[in-house]
């Protein structure tokens, strides 16, 4: 799905990991190499987390290697401007989710060439592993059992 706003054009894709929820948007660059987004120019290559640079948002450097795989796997680089919009969540799951993100919006990019790229790897399926609910009777978590009295 291409949106068209104004004067640019971007792929929308939402991915979901745990508590968390991504909405990544791939902004098309003009030939300055530059994109609009909510009037502020933005290079190509650069990618914001929440309106921070993704470096500051996710710092490790292990996540960093994380997040750029769909981007390296499609050679998609320094195609586009990056824009991630998270909430929900810890760290971990955020990260999880911006991946999926990422790869759903490359994928609709170019569906034959990127698709079986990023499936080969796994990039478009969502974990569906979520936290178990807690038990009532229980001693607090979801499988621990309440002690027994000894006497």
């Amino acid at each position: 799905m291409i949106k068209k706003n104004q004067s640019f054009k971007y792929y929308e894709a939402v991915g979901r990991r745990k508590e968390a929820v991504a909405r990544c948007r791939l902004y098309l660059v003009n030939k300055t190499k530059t994109a609009l987004v909510k009037e502020e120019k933005v290079q190509a290559g650069e990618m914001r987390v929440n309106n921070l640079p993704i470096e500051q948002y996710f710092p490790r450097l292990s996540d960093k290697t994380k997040y750029l795989l769909p981007l390296k796997l499609t050679a998609s680089e320094e195609r586009f401007a990056v824009s991630i919009k998270v909430k929900g969540g810890g760290k971990a799951g955020q990260l999880g989710a911006v991946i999926l993100a990422l790869a759903r919006a490359l994928e609709k990019v170019d569906k034959e060439k990127n698709r079986p790229v990023l499936k080969k790897l796994g990039l478009l399926h969502r974990d569906p592993r979520v936290k178990e609910r807690r038990k009532v009777g229980t001693g607090g978590k979801a499988r621990r059992e309440k002690q027994s009295p000894k006497r």
